[in-house]
This record gives structure tokens, sequence and C-alpha cells, in this order.
């Protein structure tokens, strides 16, 4: 039988690298995905197609509405996500695009999913090179996290081990984009804006990073924007 593992889908760039690499690493992959009351619904949209472009075994959306508690941009549509920032100031300070515990409430759930199954591993698609603030895309973070599925784990006390696998962390976005071109993920079919328009706004902060993760890869994005800074032009 193949490795099984789980992996988190988001629908954006990094994610889809991420199950792509999952894919090509021999991996059975059981896809996860979160519709959390986030401000648009194009990103699940996008996790759809990247897990039938994926071949994945199973697809899940778990609804799960964190707009309740609001303290992100991404969860208040009162709140606007930062437009316009200069390249070298993402990630001097946490955005407000940040949700609180998001990640530990994705991996958790991940995990139960992951035990279930009886996964080898679960695949997150955080990186820190192009580290856009969060705290919970922090090597020590997954580090600590990796503690945690060693101790709450029935396969952990047994002997064995669910590995939390995070092969873009310290990869630049033009890295990410050249490792993905090179194992054929359908960047067309990938949403990274913050924003739900019909087109990708090209002045958010993912947009930023994207953008520049393309033109230092020497290629051209393949989704369309509303704007495009001038340094990419």
């Amino acid at each position: 039988m193949n490795k099984k593992a789980v992996c988190l889908i988001s629908g954006g760039l990094d994610s889809s690298v991420t199950s792509f690499i999952a894919k090509d690493e021999g991996y059975d992959i059981f896809a996860l995905s979160f519709n959390y009351g986030q401000r648009h619904n194009k990103e699940i949209k996008s996790s759809q197609e990247i897990a039938k472009a994926a071949d994945v075994k199973k697809h899940i959306i778990i609804d799960l509405n964190l707009s309740e508690f609001g303290g992100s941009s991404l969860l208040d549509k009162k709140i606007q996500p930062d437009l316009d920032n200069k390249l070298n100031d993402i990630g001097k300070n946490i955005p407000n695009t940040y949700v609180p515990a998001r990640n530990t409430i994705f991996l958790s759930i991940a995990l139960a999913y992951a035990e279930t199954i009886d996964a080898d591993a679960i695949f997150i698609g955080a990186t820190s090179a192009d580290y856009s603030g969060y705290p919970d895309c922090r090597p020590e973070y997954f580090k600590a996290f990796q503690k945690l599925f060693d101790l709450a784990t029935k396969k952990g006390i047994q002997g064995g081990q669910i590995k939390i696998k995070t092969p873009l962390l310290s990869l630049s976005k033009s890295e990410i984009i050249k490792k993905g071109i090179k194992l054929n993920v359908p960047f067309e079919k990938t949403w990274s804006c913050y924003l739900g328009e019909d087109k990708a706004c090209g002045r958010c902060d993912s947009c930023l990073l994207r953008l520049k993760g393309f033109k230092q890869a020497g290629k051209k994005d393949p989704i369309n924007y509303n704007f495009l800074p001038d340094w990419y032009k």
C-alpha cells in the first residue's frame, strides 16, 4: 500500500505546489480545505480544481465559521486588507490579514483526520522565506507542533509518527514557482489574492509576493490582474 498523507489545500499557490510535491513523493493524498468564513469563496473553488488536478483520493471541505470571532481583515469585511505596501516592508509587522490561531486550528483538525485514516504525514504549504509576518508560519512553530503530534496521537505513543511536512518552509516564492513548474502545477487554477473580485487585485501583500516570485522566476503569472505594479511590467 502507498503512503497516505493529509494535504491542507487552500487553493493558493503554496498549498498547490505542496500537494503536487506530496504526489511526487508517492503519497496517496487526502485533501482537506476549510470554508472558515473568509471574505470570499474563490479560494475554495480553486482548492477543488487543484485537488482534482492532483488526483487526490478524497477531498473534504470543512465548514468552520471563524468570522464569529473576527479579528482579521480576512474574516471581517469592515476591515480592509493592506494595499500597495512596499515589498521591503511586507513581513516587518503582523498584518491585519493574520487570522488568530488559524494554522493551529487547521493542523489540529488535520491531525484528527490523519489519525482516522492512519496517515503517515500532514503536508502544509507554509513558507518563512517570503514571510508575511504570520507567527504560525515559523520553523519554531512547526517544531513545537511536531512534539504535540508525537505526544497526542496513538501512533506517537506506540512508537510511530505522523510527520508534519513543510517542504516549502525555507524556499523563496520564486523557488516555489520553479518547483511547481517542474511538477506541472496548474498555476492558472490557483488563487492568492485577499480580495474576491473577478481578477486578482495586484495590490495586496499576497498578490505582491506572488508577482515578485514570478518576476524573479522569469515567468509570467498566468492569472489576470486588475492592476500590475510598475516593477512587474
